[in-house]
């Protein structure tokens, strides 16, 4: 198995959009062959003294995270260039950095 992780930090005024673009590309997602897995998360907490403590400000950006499996390597990259090619520019409109991906075989 084969994984990604990105991390989206989102401009506090494009939230809700994209939010919405998120939901209307996760089904394509899921879709991409050899994919076994698809999750999104915003982050709403933090950890403090061992407990979770809800956000209740935004500072700078707004942090979301998905987590996308495949069953092998080729798989992923065929699944990464279809999604360069149609969403990264309307996504990179909504950041305020490039997003961050991590990648590695499952353990």
């Amino acid at each position: 198995m084969f994984s990604e992780i990105k991390l989206f930090q989102v401009k506090p005024d494009k939230i809700a959009e994209f939010e919405a673009l998120i939901a209307a590309i996760r089904e394509d997602q899921r879709q991409q062959p050899g994919c076994t897995m698809l999750r999104y998360q915003k982050r709403f907490y933090v950890l403090d003294d061992l407990q979770p403590r809800e956000l209740t400000r935004i500072v700078k950006c707004v942090k979301y995270y998905s987590y996308w499996e495949f069953d092998c390597r080729e798989s992923y990259g065929t699944a990464i260039k279809w999604f360069f090619d149609n969403h990264s520019k309307a996504i990179f409109r909504l950041l305020i950095m490039p997003f961050d991906i991590s990648l590695g075989e499952n353990i």
